[in-house]
């Protein structure tokens, strides 16, 4: 009997293996990942060969040589666990729009400004409009080059004549190989691109900087395998119509992944925010019924958001529910709480829920706040304008504890608010001085303690 045919090609995204070539991999439905795998061999055909560098006690290594270097931008360092490390290859992503090159170019410029040589390649823009852009953001030195390259041969020559301490490329999905035949932002020549740049940055000790594009969905295009092969990925995440702009580590072999940076981005560039947390506040918001604020931890920082809410009786036979910042699902469900446990008739009402500067109520701590702001707007009292409420609400109208809820009063009370609705917790909440905090075992207290003093008085049904 003849043996089974062994599989020829492999997808290089999920491993799926196939006897034919296919375009498309029916199991993870990625394009052109399907490649022509390897003849398996009768046994290993790789000999030892002779070391070059024996290996040496955990003690006597080098640290130096791994020790980050700032760049200059304090947000950018934050996120990175200090600085770039000689040899450190980064990938940031973004949409198109978001301001990665700016970003990339004010962090060269800065760089360059320590004495540094820093190298710019950019493939998506003419040499001429990057400058230009450098003269809007003040971001011109003598020690920034730039090179308006898209072949890998060439861009690795400019690397070996000019031998930078940073190298910058805009992007990786424009440079392509000549000895790979596809085009550019392929699978193939993404791989092919970032696999010599990752040498040449392991080789010489410079570190890189790569600019990735992403898909519809937002994850970074190109094979998964990108991402596996560069030591740290930065997500540059913000809305075109706000200025607010945050940078995020997916992943980080040198420093923490909790850390975010803020920036602001105007006409005259991109600047670190350290203290960001006057975007997400209304200037005012004494006297106005359906807001609410509240602290989430967007890394390991603290961010206040306010939660606005608006409920209007619907001409429609089905309510509207929009959104904006703020999860459609999760908005559903706290409806359904406020409705079957406190009897809050809001089937025939429109429900419009937003959150201020284009931040995101993303985490479950968040809950409270979205259904104090419901509350207020439909019964159409006021919440005190000193308090912030956190906390996450269950099916059954009870609240739930949040993780770091010391530090969400603490930021809550270095911005001025002075009360404070949590939970009950399990261990005792060091209050910060000069703050009230009272505790709420159900959405039922929790709305009793979040109005005005002069507001009007609705009896509630208490979630025992």
């Amino acid at each position: 009997m003849p043996p089974a045919t062994k599989p020829a090609f492999t997808c290089t995204e999920c491993g799926w293996t196939t006897a034919k070539w296919v375009g498309r991999c029916p199991q993870c439905q990625a394009w052109g990942s399907v490649l022509e795998a390897g003849r398996p061999s009768s046994g290993p055909r790789t000999a030892a060969a002779q070391v070059a560098n024996p290996a040496v006690p955990i003690h006597e290594v080098d640290v130096e040589t791994a020790r980050a270097l700032p760049t200059g931008v304090e947000e950018f360092d934050r996120v990175l666990g200090g600085g770039i490390v000689p040899g450190a290859v980064v990938l940031l992503a973004g949409e198109p729009g978001v301001g990665k090159s700016t970003l990339l170019l004010d962090v060269a410029a800065r760089t360059a400004g320590t004495g540094s040589k820093v190298l710019y390649i950019t493939g998506e823009e003419s040499a001429s409009q990057v400058r230009l852009r450098a003269e809007r953001i003040n971001a011109l030195d003598d020690r920034l080059l730039l090179a308006a390259e898209t072949d890998l041969a060439t861009v690795l020559g400019q690397i070996e004549s000019q031998r930078p301490d940073l190298l910058v490329v805009d992007s990786v999905q424009t440079i392509a190989s000549g000895e790979v035949d596809s085009s550019a932002g392929s699978v193939a020549q993404v791989r092919e691109v970032a696999t010599a740049l990752i040498a040449v940055a392991k080789r010489t000790g410079t570190p890189v900087l790569l600019v990735g594009h992403v898909t519809k969905d937002g994850s970074i295009a190109g094979p998964r395998m990108l991402e596996h092969l560069v030591d740290v990925v930065c997500q540059f995440e913000g809305d075109k119509h706000a200025q607010l702009r945050m940078v995020r580590a997916i992943k980080n072999r040198y420093g923490p992944t909790e850390e975010v940076g803020c920036f602001s981005l105007s006409e005259t560039g991109i600047h670190s925010l350290p203290d960001p947390s006057g975007l997400f506040l209304s200037p005012q918001r004494q006297g106005v019924p359906g807001t609410c604020v509240t602290v989430a931890l967007d890394g390991r920082r603290p961010m206040p958001i306010e939660i606005q809410a608006l409920v209007a009786r619907s001409p429609l036979p089905h309510a509207r529910r929009t959104t904006s910042g703020v999860d459609t699902s999760r908005l559903s469900m706290i409806l359904a709480v406020l409705q079957a446990r406190l009897e809050v008739e809001i089937t025939n009402y429109d429900v419009y829920v937003a959150t201020v500067g284009g931040s995101r109520a993303a985490e479950p701590a968040t809950d409270l706040a979205i259904a104090l702001a419901v509350v207020s707007a439909r019964d159409d009292f006021e919440v005190r304008d000193t308090l912030v409420a956190i906390g996450e609400v269950g099916l059954a109208g009870e609240l739930r504890p949040a993780i770091g809820t010391e530090r969400r009063l603490s930021e809550a009370r270095r911005l001025g608010f002075t009360h404070a609705i949590v939970p009950p917790a399990r261990e005792r909440i060091r209050t910060p001085a000069g703050m009230r905090v009272q505790e709420a075992p159900n959405l039922g207290e929790a709305v009793r303690l979040a109005r005005a003093p002069s507001g009007p008085v609705r009896h509630l049904t208490r979630v025992d």
